[in-house]
């Protein structure tokens, strides 16, 4: 591995500009009143396997009605924080097994897993969510290309629709929880950027180096990993560029961070190929609320890794503990 993006001081002021189509919030806003129901939440408890910690089989009504699933870990021994835990699984990863999840449990937040339509088939993190939307044409293998001609049809809607109700279905599931933390790293904690710009009532979000910041630079400096599809899509239709490109960008993490007003800290690792410093930078950047960023210098795709999760968990544990408004 090795630095090959913009130097460190070049990306501390890499803002570029956003290529935002103008019906942006029309869209938005279309797409969650279409969406504005109950989240018809169901829990189906588990067998009883960690001491002090309750796991339910959860799913909700996400895009269309369609139903989601996740894991929802309540603690039920020791103090039970006010503050739940939305996770978002990383690319091709789905919800997997409960005991993956246990460490913001164990510290008394109670967490909820949301499933990832489609993926998780060849991970150690297997999902048990379909993605049941319609064929509108040729896909590369794997996800970002379903729907890709229009932003009604991307495979991206769907996802962040069933994110967005994943907030709305946690307090339903948990009535003690008041305040939501979004904590995920890549495709997780691009989504996370979504709903910052969305939403106005999550408390702090925790985000890794995200993904779904600016596709057409990741695309072009040949980033690896989900974007890398779509350059292979584009490589065999070669009129196709700015109709996907214009789709990408209903669903790009730097226009929903211009949006955003949710307290966030972000990670980015400087040789991280999958997502390239510069794209992390322009979300970073761009990102209109409170905001810090840590910066892994000699570090891939895998960011901090078991360090970064003991600090995510030192950081809620401290900030759950100051008295906050409910957001």
């Amino acid at each position: 591995m090795s630095w090959f993006d913009l130097p460190l001081d070049v990306l501390r002021e890499h803002r570029p500009d956003r290529e935002e189509p103008d019906d942006f919030d029309d869209f938005w806003r279309r797409t969650l009143d279409e969406h504005a129901g109950a989240p018809d939440v169901r829990l189906h408890p588990e067998p009883a396997l960690f001491p002090g910690i309750a796991v339910d089989d959860v799913d909700y009504a996400g895009f269309a009605g369609q139903r989601v699933r996740g894991w929802l870990l309540t603690p039920e021994a020791g103090p039970r924080r006010d503050v739940g835990v939305l996770h978002l699984p990383g690319y091709g990863r789905g919800r997997g097994f409960a005991h993956q999840w246990l460490p913001f449990a164990a510290a008394g937040f109670t967490v909820l897993v949301m499933d990832v339509r489609g993926q998780g088939a060849e991970s150690d993190h297997p999902g048990s969510t379909p993605d049941p939307g319609e064929a509108t044409g040729s896909e590369v293998p794997g996800f970002l290309t379903r729907g890709i001609a229009a932003p009604e049809t991307s495979y991206l809607r769907r996802l962040y629709v069933d994110a967005y109700r994943a907030v709305d279905a946690l307090p339903v599931a948990a009535p003690h929880v008041t305040r939501t933390a979004v904590v995920a790293g890549s495709q997780g904690a691009g989504i996370g950027i979504a709903l910052a710009g969305l939403r106005t009532d999550l408390a702090i979000a925790l985000l890794d180096v995200p993904a779904f910041a600016g596709f057409r630079r990741a695309i072009e400096i040949g980033a690896a990993g989900s974007r890398a599809e779509i350059a292979r899509y584009l490589g065999a239709r070669h009129d196709a560029a700015e109709q996907v490109f214009r789709t990408l960008s209903y669903f790009d993490a730097v226009n929903f961070a211009a949006r955003a007003t949710t307290p966030a800290h972000f990670s980015v690792a400087l040789m991280d190929r999958v997502c390239p410093p510069s794209t992390v930078y322009a979300a970073y950047n761009h990102y209109a609320g409170e905001k810090r960023i840590t910066v892994w210098p000699y570090n891939g795709h895998e960011g901090g890794g078991s360090t970064a999760t003991q600090r995510r968990l030192e950081e809620l544990i401290g900030w759950s503990a100051t008295p906050t408004r409910p957001r």
